[in-house]
């Protein structure tokens, strides 16, 4: 089987993995430049030359996956001098090796509320490579005819419709990130109490005034939420990027909040290490 073919067969499956990659080849090596292999936790599949490069490639791509790298470029000599951890090569050459992971899982944003906001943050986000839930008790908010035009994005959307958002809420996979924005203030709470009985998710985000937000906390203090609970929600949601309250730019400054959470943070340049 091809490299290509278990890439597609995990990627499915959703294991997440790092390609590897001969980027260049100087001298004598095991493969040609372009060979690739994949590198799960548990196993790998191809070869780009085996012995010590293939070795501590492996080791290498395992060490990305496990502390949350992206892209790696390392420089590997394969000559007697060379560090050899897992065995000499002494081919002569020199190789680049590029390590570049590959997640197949997608980030999940529960929206719970779709009007105005809702409905312009959920365009926004449709765009993105995510899970997205969209959730309201009203009906006619969550209508087939006006979901439609999202799911010509890249986002997977999912629809609910439920009077009691609580369970909602219990459904969410670990570390899914949820904005409460609903049309009653009376559900916001709910769902937000919801959310904090949970101790593994995300980003909270809950859409309102200070004023709101002061008169809820002191309604979850009641309910036995501690300090360290409720510092767990944002409100007012948002990046301070503007004064205005058009749904539209609340949706932005808000898609701009979670961006980092959903794609990743900024990064530098490939991580370039020589090896002599």
């Amino acid at each position: 089987m091809q490299w290509f073919e278990h890439l597609s067969r995990l990627t499915e499956q959703k294991v997440p993995l790092v390609l590897v990659t001969l980027l260049s080849v100087r001298g004598h090596a095991p493969r040609e430049a372009g060979a690739k292999m994949l590198v799960t936790a548990e196993a790998s599949y191809g070869t780009i030359g085996g012995g010590n490069l293939e070795a501590t490639a492996t080791a290498l791509a395992r060490r990305m996956l496990a502390e949350g790298g992206s892209l790696e470029l390392h420089t590997l000599r394969l000559t007697e001098k060379a560090p050899a951890e897992h065995g000499v090569q002494c081919c002569g050459g020199e190789v680049e090796v590029l390590l570049e992971v590959v997640n197949p899982l997608r980030p999940t944003v529960a929206l719970f509320g779709v009007g105005h906001v809702g409905w312009a943050l959920a365009k926004v986000l449709s765009i993105l490579p995510i899970e997205l839930w969209l959730v309201d008790s009203r009906a006619e908010m969550v209508a087939e005819e006006r979901m439609k035009p999202l799911y010509q994005n890249q986002a997977r959307i999912r629809v609910f419709q439920a009077p009691i958002l609580d369970g909602v809420v219990g459904d969410l996979p670990s570390g899914g990130h949820l904005v409460v924005m609903t049309h009653d203030h009376a559900e916001d709470l709910f769902v937000l109490e919801a959310a904090l009985r949970r101790g593994d998710l995300g980003f909270i985000g809950l859409i309102g005034s200070a004023v709101k937000w002061r008169n809820f906390q002191q309604k979850l203090l009641q309910q036995g939420f501690s300090q360290a609970d409720l510092a767990r929600v944002t409100c007012p949601i948002g990046l301070p990027l503007t004064q205005s309250k058009a749904p539209e730019a609340i949706a932005i400054a808000t898609a701009a909040q979670l961006l980092p959470l959903l794609v990743g943070p900024k990064t530098q340049r490939p991580e370039r290490e020589q090896r002599r």
